[in-house]
């Protein structure tokens, strides 16, 4: 592949705000740069004051009135709700067709279309967003989706689709680990993380089932971390007595991959839907980041195992009103090792842009 090649990278918004999907493209910039001499330019949605990054990245906007200079190819980073409030940027598709000429295009479909009842909104608009989802698979050359569930819906959309499955990576650090520093964790501390409305959710089921978890892993200790400050979860967690609670909204990544490389156990409510296979959670930034630091992710919803080209991780591990599965202490330190190995092998941001490089060097 030629060197100094550059990219721009499509994103809704400038990375840099607590913006999941910018935290991982520039999470990929990084690994790109690092690892393959590929300089990415932002390109987001809306308007932004930024116009570099922390680690120097350039930023334009707004995407509508971008006049690209020489790039080699364009990843699009596509969750429709990110570049219009209803889900349906209709405007996206002729925007990217005047950006490709002669560039390809990798799209990487954070979401597909949305889910709801026929009360919602989503559920009359969830036709035409399955329509713009399978005209702009049809735009791009190759499209990245995070689990099979998603590339098997995404290939009922659009068949003709070139799909590569790649698990979404932890966008709180990536800490290289002994595995005596995971063995040592004290079995008693827990973790929730993530984005407001799923730190509320999952705090909520969590206070449901604590009671039911082990003696020899029964949470003493839980940590709140992400999302925006929240005056009700910070009174909640003020007001709970049986676990000393401590909640941390809009943190550095920096600092909650330190309080996650000292947890055991990680709290992860994160279907709305309950029908949905429990392999999809594999588009989760916060699944992936307890992974990321070995810390054995717990739900309330039991389903089949999650894997990667036949690699299956432990579990599913969950506590519900129904039943449970859940490792005892003697199994914890292997399990958590583990899920950790198996981060490293499939998931990790290294992994992430060396298959980005080889699709695009394909391309080329």
């Amino acid at each position: 592949m030629k060197r100094n090649r550059s990219i721009l990278q499509i994103v809704p918004l400038a990375p840099g705000g607590h913006d999941g999907v910018g935290d991982y493209a520039e999470s990929l910039a990084r690994k790109l740069r690092q690892d393959h001499s590929l300089e990415t330019t932002f390109v987001a949605g809306q308007p932004s004051s930024v116009i570099e990054t922390s680690d120097g990245f350039r930023v334009r906007s707004p995407l509508r009135r971008f006049e690209p200079g020489p790039s080699d190819a364009i990843i699009l980073h596509y969750v429709n709700y990110g570049y219009d409030p209803r889900g349906i940027p209709l405007w996206l598709p002729r925007v990217l067709r005047n950006l490709k000429s002669s560039r390809s295009l990798l799209t990487i479909f954070h979401e597909l279309y949305a889910r709801g009842s026929w009360r919602q909104s989503t559920f009359w608009l969830r036709p035409l967003q399955m329509r713009l989802a399978r005209s702009i698979a049809r735009l791009s050359e190759k499209a990245i989706v995070s689990s099979e569930v998603s590339g098997d819906q995404l290939l009922r959309l659009a068949p003709e689709t070139r799909v590569i499955v790649h698990p979404v990576v932890s966008n709180f650090g990536e800490p290289e680990l002994a595995p005596e520093a995971i063995a040592e964790r004290d079995p008693h501390r827990w973790i929730i993380c993530g984005r407001s409305e799923l730190l509320e959710r999952s705090f909520r089921s969590f206070l449901r089932i604590a009671h039911r978890i082990e003696a020899a892993c029964a949470p003493r200790e839980l940590f709140l971390v992400g999302g925006a400050e929240n005056t009700a979860m910070r009174e909640a967690s003020r007001a709970e007595k049986k676990i000393r609670t401590h909640y941390h909204p809009a943190v550095e990544a920096s600092f909650a991959s330190e309080i996650l490389a000292s947890c055991a156990f990680g709290w992860l409510d994160y279907f709305v839907h309950p029908d949905i296979p429990v392999p999809a959670i594999l588009k989760s930034s916060s699944f992936a980041a307890f992974c990321a630091h070995g810390v054995i992710p717990v739900s309330p919803h039991s389903g089949a195992a999650i894997a990667f080209r036949g690699d299956a991780l432990p579990g599913p591990f969950f506590v519900s009103a129904s039943g449970e599965n859940f490792p005892s202490e003697s199994e914890r330190p292997l399990v958590a090792h583990s899920i950790y190995s198996w981060y490293q092998r499939h998931a990790c941001s290294a992994h992430l842009a060396a298959t980005v490089a080889a699709a695009l060097a394909e391309e080329s």
